[in-house]
C-alpha cells in the first residue's frame, strides 16, 4: 500500500544470525539440536514433578510451572530461526510478525511475573517456614501462576497493540531472527515518541516492580539466613534458593542489557546475542539449572528410570 510517495510494508525479510550460507548449517545443527533438549528437559522436569509425590510441594509446582512455560516460550522463536536457516524464503508476514511478537510477549511477561513469585515462595519458606503449609496453598499457589498469566496477557495486549499501530515503510529488510522492538521502531515512518514514552513506562513498570519484589524477597531472606546459627543450615536454606537466582540473573540480566540502554549505544550484534540467551538459550538451561544440583529431583528421575526398565 501506498501512501504519498511511501510504500507501507506487509511483509518483512528476517536476515537471521549470519548471511554465511556455511554458518547457517552449522547454526540450523546448534540449534535444533538446542530445541530438541529444551523440549524434552522441560518436559522431563514437568512429567517427573506431576508422578512424584515427593515433589507435590509449592516450590516444586511453581518450577513446574515455569519448566511448561519455558516449553512454549522457546517454541515462540526457534522454529522460524531453524526456518531461516536452511530456506531461500526468509519472509515473515506482518501478521505472522504481530502473532510471533504477541507470544513472545506473553511469554516474556509471564517470565517476569512468575520469577517473583518463585522468590515470593522462598521467602515464605525460609522468613516463615512455620506458616509456610497456609502462606502457600494450593489456591495460593494457583492464583500465582494465573495471575502471572493474566498479567502476562494484559501486558502483551499492549505492547503489540502500541506497537502495530505504527506504519512501516522504506527497507524491509530485518537484520535480526525475530521481530524485535528495537528494529521495528527503526523501520516506523511515523512518529515514535508516544510509542517510546508509553513502552518505557510498561518495560519499565513491569520490569522494576518485579525485580523489586525479588530483592525484597532476598534481603529478608539475607537476613534470615544470617540469623540461622548451624553452618549447614545456612548452606542448606541458600541452596533452595541459589537455582532461582542464576534463573533471575540470566533473564533480567539480558532483557536490560537489550532494553535499558539509550538508542544511541544500540549494536545490533551485540543485541542479537543478549536476545538469544532470553529467547534460546535460557528456556534450554532451565531445567538444568533446576534439576542438576537437586537430589529430590535426580532421585525422581531415577525412580522413573527403574520403573520403566523392568517393563522394557
Amino acid at each position: 500500500m501506498e501512501i504519498g510517495n511511501r510504500t507501507i510494508l506487509n511483509e518483512f525479510i528476517l536476515l537471521g544470525i549470519s548471511a554465511d550460507p556455511q554458518w547457517q548449517l552449522i547454526l540450523f545443527v546448534i540449534f535444533l539440536v538446542i530445541y530438541l533438549l529444551t523440549l524434552s528437559g522441560n518436559m522431563t522436569l514437568v512429567f517427573l514433578i506431576k508422578i512424584d509425590a515427593r515433589l507435590h510441594t509449592p516450590m516444586y509446582y511453581l518450577i513446574g510451572s515455569l519448566s511448561f512455560l519455558d516449553f512454549w516460550y522457546t517454541s515462540v522463536y526457534t522454529p522460524k530461526v531453524l526456518a531461516i536457516c536452511v530456506s531461500e524464503d526468509k519472509r515473515i508476514s506482518l501478521a505472522g510478525c504481530g502473532a510471533q511478537f504477541f507470544f513472545s510477549c506473553l511469554a516474556a511477561y509471564t517470565e517476569c511475573y512468575l520469577l517473583a513469585a518463585m522468590s515470593y515462595d522462598r521467602h515464605a519458606a525460609i522468613c516463615n517456614p512455620l506458616l509456610y503449609s497456609g502462606t502457600m496453598s494450593a489456591s495460593v499457589c494457583i492464583g500465582l501462576v494465573a495471575g502471572s498469566y493474566i498479567g502476562g496477557f494484559l501486558n502483551a495486549i499492549a505492547h503489540t497493540a502500541n506497537t502495530f499501530r505504527l506504519s512501516f515503510c522504506g527497507n524491509n529488510v530485518i537484520d535480526h531472527f525475530v521481530c524485535d522492538v528495537l528494529p521495528l521502531v527503526k523501520m516506523s515512518c511515523t512518529d515514535t515518541r508516544v510509542y517510546v514514552i508509553i513502552l518505557s513506562s510498561m518495560v519499565g513498570f513491569t520490569v522494576l516492580s518485579c525485580l523489586l519484589a525479588i530483592l525484597i524477597s532476598y534481603f529478608n531472606i539475607l537476613l534470615a539466613i544470617l540469623r540461622i546459627r548451624s553452618a549447614s543450615g545456612r548452606r542448606k536454606a541458600f541452596s533452595t534458593c541459589a537455582s532461582h537466582l542464576v534463573s533471575v540473573m540470566l533473564f533480567y540480566g539480558s532483557l536490560l542489557f537489550v532494553y535499558s540502554r539509550p538508542s544511541s549505544s544500540y549494536s545490533l550484534e551485540r543485541d542479537k546475542v543478549a536476545a538469544l540467551f532470553y529467547t534460546i538459550i535460557n528456556p534450554f538451561l532451565n531445567p538444568l539449572i533446576y534439576s542438576i544440583r537437586n537430589k529430590d529431583v535426580k532421585e525422581a528421575f531415577r525412580k522413573a528410570i527403574l520403573s520403566i526398565g523392568p517393563q522394557a
